[in-house]
């Protein structure tokens, strides 16, 4: 399952550098004698999904350490105004590279121009800020996430007659309209598909994909026979009401991020699959990034990317997801990205096993 995935060596400098932990955990400000720069990371929420917390901010906090490079790691909270009052901090801290995971294109944008004019260099993460001066791009080919998810679906309904509706991401977030461009790819193909219903969700809000979906439901009939989920809270959210209508199980349904409860939602059967992108993979490709830009050197990159407003193509890193079904759902156990222990409690310790996980 790994075929196509690129790899990125952890992030390595020849000296080694004595680090002192500085603030509260997630900053190191001591590079050490041979560090020349400054990272600062901001990152944008822990409400769209778990993994920025949970996942991100370690492994880019182990390939710093491991670079010895000096870094400070923030989180938005979802907030513009904090994003804006953390880079303003981080610039006036001194820091030489800014990664930046925007919350809209239009937020990060105006930081990047702020530290274009400072002489700082910038690296979009995992989402590219249009119109933006980011120097490079880091994050999993989003066209291709939505064809994951366009494939998932079509592996679930087979070539039968299908009504799908489609529940995309936060309208703000230019990965959600590049993941609705993949699966429609992908499913436009599909002469016995019909869309029958396509909305987004406002901040990829599980709550207000329920609503949204339950309108769906109610003026379809019921009839609607597959769903596209762009991540795994909006799949949670769908499955809820086709609980509550006695249809869970009987709607293919897609997700992103191969979160928990995504994963366990597959192993009960109501989910169909799930998108699952190797953070580290990310983390790790952003990091060597930064550290070369920080040494003054030419970042390495496998690609570009379309800024339609920006009218530039932005050197990238593009990384290849996985689509995840049931059969393959041990290679996210087996990477450490969802807990064995913790996947596997209860009632799903024998559908774990079923599954291949012992």
């Amino acid at each position: 399952m790994r075929k196509g995935i690129l790899s990125f060596l952890a992030v390595t400098t020849a000296a080694a550098l004595s680090l002192t932990a500085c603030g509260d955990g997630d900053s190191n400000d001591s590079g050490g004698s041979g560090s020349k720069g400054k990272v600062g990371v901001i990152l944008p929420d822990t409400t769209s999904s778990v993994r920025y917390e949970s996942f991100d901010r370690p492994y880019l906090e182990q390939a710093f350490k491991a670079a010895g490079v000096a870094y400070d790691i923030q989180n938005a909270e979802g907030s513009t105004q904090r994003f804006q009052t953390i880079a303003d901090q981080m610039l006036t801290s001194g820091v030489t590279v800014l990664v930046l995971d925007g919350i809209d294109s239009n937020s990060a944008a105006a930081v990047q121009r702020k530290a274009q004019a400072q002489g700082v260099k910038t690296i979009d993460y995992d989402r590219l800020s249009l119109g933006g001066v980011s120097d490079y791009y880091v994050s999993f080919d989003n066209v291709k996430v939505g064809e994951e998810l366009g494939k998932g679906l079509q592996k679930c309904l087979g070539d039968k007659a299908a009504n799908v509706a489609y529940l995309n991401g936060a309208p703000t977030d230019n990965n959600a309209t590049l993941f609705a461009k993949g699966a429609h790819n992908v499913l436009d193909k599909v002469t016995s598909y019909k869309k029958v219903a396509e909305q987004a969700v406002p901040d990829w809000k599980a709550e207000q994909a329920a609503t949204i979906f339950e309108q769906m439901w109610t003026e379809k009939g019921g009839k609607i026979d597959g769903v596209v989920a762009a991540n795994d809270g909006i799949g949670g959210a769908v499955i809820s009401i086709l609980k509550k209508n006695k249809e869970a199980g009987k709607v293919a349904v897609t997700g992103q991020d191969a979160t928990l409860e995504g994963l366990q939602n597959i192993l009960d059967g109501n989910q169909c699959m799930t998108v699952y992108k190797p953070v580290k993979q990310e983390a790790d490709a952003a990091a060597k990034l930064a550290v070369s830009l920080i040494k003054g050197e030419k970042g390495e990159t496998n690609g570009t990317t379309n800024d339609p407003e920006g009218k530039r193509d932005v050197p990238s890193v593009l990384l290849t997801p996985i689509g995840v079904f049931k059969d393959n759902i041990k290679q996210v156990t087996d990477d450490g990205f969802v807990k064995k222990e913790d996947l596997c409690k209860g009632a799903y310790a024998a559908k774990c096993k079923d599954a291949g996980i012992q």
